[in-house]
């Protein structure tokens, strides 16, 4: 059995194959009544041909009767050409008066109650159809019968009923395809509150969990499920809220005691402990860092009319880099454009992820190698390195919190990389790395242009 996924689709799949059944069943229909109709005319018509018969009828002083019909009505029943043809019986069954040139009743006497149709087949091969009505004349009753030719071509009526399937039930098809389009476009404006809810909810994300469906186009059938998503949101944002705020405050109470332990490092006296722990202490400083600026980058949005001179945070991170590059023997160049490369974006955010990617350059290269920024014109920043490069396998990985190739690097915790993710998704951009061909790595950050 084929399931529809969308609701229009079910529909659209339910009325074809009712209007396959309603196209054969309504002309069925209504040929049906159409022949009630038109054989019940035909009765009553008949009925009133036998009255006319028998008010024709007059009665004789012997106690018989004469059937007295006009010279202009004779026609009518005439043998050849008549449209009609009667025959009047008496009490026992004897033929009295008929149109028939042999002068025997229409139908044989008895076969039908009053008012009940008749039917036999004439000598030439045609039907004939008719009624028997009883008449008092005088003080005796008088069986009239009637009789049409069924096919005489004045029989307008019948010609309807049997042409009405190739001249009339055809079009009831095109009309019910005409229904289909219009129940389509019915349906397609209802559900447009629904379509417009499902452009809502593609907006909501880790920066944007405030958003909530609207509530007062959406039609009653859905309105259950709309307020139970708005809740669903509500929790959802409730519990980024409580993830954000405790990283944020977990950061900022570690700040303080490295701080402490930094003072009280210092006042040691020189040798390898001190340095031993001031580097550990500088690679703890560095995490908390990391970890704040992600806190802070979970609830961070761009703002439409936000841009910034690309070239100048690329040119503000490499000179706050170039201590650190010098520190470790390495050169590190700023190239590309020398003017302003205007793109959409946060200043502050931009510098932390080229920040990172510097950073991550440098840590990763060896001694004597050089590290170069490039700024292209289109909104593109490319950090390239002397380093091992990345396999392939890793080259999404990398972009992931925590994740790191080799562990035991004491001045690594994955962080940097899923910092510069964050921030290019933020600003509608993307990030990726491929592997230089003379060996190094290509970390490549688009953005939009303003």
């Amino acid at each position: 059995m084929i399931r529809f996924r969308s609701i229009i689709s079910r529909v659209v799949a339910l009325q074809v194959v009712a209007i396959g059944a309603t196209s054969i069943l309504l002309p069925l229909a209504l040929y049906w009544l159409l022949e009630q109709a038109a054989n019940s005319l035909h009765r009553e018509t008949l009925r009133s041909q036998a009255v006319t018969i028998g008010s024709f009828l007059r009665p004789q002083a012997d106690g018989g009767v004469v059937l007295d019909i006009p010279d202009d009505v004779r026609p009518l029943y005439a043998e050849a050409h008549g449209l009609y043809s009667y025959a009047v019986l008496d009490a026992s069954g004897r033929v009295l008066f008929s149109s028939r040139a042999d002068g025997a009743a229409l139908f044989p006497s008895g076969t039908s109650a009053e008012g009940d149709p008749s039917a036999r087949r004439r000598e030439t091969g045609s039907g004939l159809f008719g009624l028997t009505v009883v008449r008092t004349v005088g003080e005796r009753l008088y069986w009239v019968q009637i009789g049409q030719d069924l096919a005489h071509r004045d029989v307008i009526i019948d010609d309807i009923v049997a042409e009405f399937f190739s001249r009339v039930a055809w079009i009831t098809f095109p009309i019910l395809l005409v229904l289909l389009l219009i129940s389509i476009l019915i349906f397609r404006r209802v559900l447009e509150p629904v379509r417009e809810a499902s452009t809502t909810v593609a907006a909501i994300g880790p920066a944007r969990t405030d958003v909530r469906l609207p509530e007062q186009s959406m039609p009653t059938e859905i309105m259950p499920l709309v307020r139970a998503v708005n809740q669903a949101l509500e929790r959802l944002e409730s519990g980024f809220r409580a993830q954000r705020e405790f990283t944020a405050d977990v950061a900022h109470e570690l700040r303080t005691p490295l701080a402490i332990m930094r003072v009280r490092v210092d006042s040691l006296g020189a040798g390898p402990v001190q340095d031993a722990l001031r580097t550990d202490i500088v690679g703890m400083a560095r995490t908390v860092g990391q970890v704040l600026d992600i806190a802070e980058l979970e609830s961070f949005v761009v703002g439409d009319d936000a841009k910034a001179d690309l070239h100048a945070v690329c040119s503000d991170a490499v000179g706050f880099m170039a201590p650190l590059a010098v520190d470790m023997s390495k050169t590190i160049a700023l190239t590309g454009a020398d003017s302003a490369v205007w793109v959409h974006g946060h200043a502050d955010a931009l510098f932390r992820a080229v920040r990172n990617l510097v950073e991550n350059a440098i840590r990763h290269t060896p001694r004597g190698t050089s590290i170069e920024v490039d700024v292209s014109a289109d909104g593109t920043v490319c950090v390239l390195d002397d380093g091992p490069g990345v396999p392939e396998t890793d080259r999404q990985s990398i972009f992931r919190r925590f994740w790191r190739r080799d562990r035991a690097r004491p001045d690594s915790r994955g962080l940097g990389l899923a910092i510069v993710a964050r921030v290019a998704t933020a600003h509608g951009g993307s990030i990726s790395v491929e592997n230089r061909p003379d060996g190094g790595a290509i970390f490549t950050l688009r953005l939009r242009p303003a």
